[in-house]
């Protein structure tokens, strides 16, 4: 079963300092019957202000995932980490028995846009850590490379460790194009689109997304998913998950 939901369907959290969009119950949105999808908890597409930022603050036995879609962010955390994120960089940090961390723009011109998702761990109580990296536009263009996943360790092509069983992949889908997924019985997958327009074919159907659009799939199937914008290309999280 696919199940689409549109950019409109998301929550907006608006204050003076940042905008959000919420997929799933999040702070000031409480839906219980929107509280996750698999093992995903959170998933919310933020701008932040220029000179703004979320004050240092604690997690524990979370799987975070951030990707800078434009600008930059400038992470801290009380591992020691301390560095600037700029577009296209995917963080990880399993926060475990506990992690405080903080996240800002250091732009006083430019807003910053990430995505973050959260994922429950395949087990609590690890040990904390932080990771990050860089994936250029040609890493991705027109097939799924991992940019974190529970399989990491068996060389560079696991993308960033990630104490969760699941495999995440931001493509770049130039228009024609077209990326198949065959899906395993024990697998679902959530799909967000960032930008550009996709075109998703399944036994359900074919689904037109437009920026800001996802699709949950929870049942095997063989999923097409064919680039479709007029200009440019279409840039998507695609999240593997039980």
């Amino acid at each position: 079963m696919i199940r689409v939901v549109t950019s409109a369907e998301r929550h907006t959290s608006e204050k003076e300092w940042i905008r959000s969009e919420f997929s799933f119950s999040f702070a000031d949105y409480d839906d219980p019957s929107n509280a996750h999808f698999g093992c995903i908890l959170a998933h919310n597409d933020n701008c932040l202000s220029p000179m703004q930022g979320f004050k240092e603050h604690p997690h524990h036995d979370l799987e975070i995932v951030s990707y800078v879609v434009t600008g930059t962010l400038e992470h801290q955390d009380n591992l020691g980490n301390n560095t600037l994120l700029p577009a296209g960089t995917v963080q990880v940090m399993s926060a475990g028995t506990g992690i405080s961390h903080s996240e800002r723009n250091p732009s006083a011109e430019e807003p910053v846009r990430f995505i973050q998702m959260w994922f429950l761990p395949s087990r609590p109580c690890h040990e904390p850590s932080w990771r990050s990296r860089n994936f250029s536009r040609e890493e991705r263009l027109n097939k799924c490379i991992p940019v974190a996943s529970g399989a990491a360790g068996q060389g560079d092509t696991a993308g960033l460790p990630i104490h969760a069983d699941i495999s995440l992949y931001i493509p770049v889908l130039e228009t024609g194009r077209e990326l198949v997924l065959g899906q395993s019985e024990n697998k679902r997958v959530y799909l967000f689109l960032i930008s550009g327009h996709l075109e998703v074919g399944c036994d359900d159907g074919v689904f037109q997304l437009e920026p800001g659009d996802s699709a949950r799939i929870r049942k095997s199937c063989n999923l097409y998913i064919k680039g479709t914008s007029s200009e440019g290309e279409a840039e998507f999280i695609l999240a593997e998950i039980p």
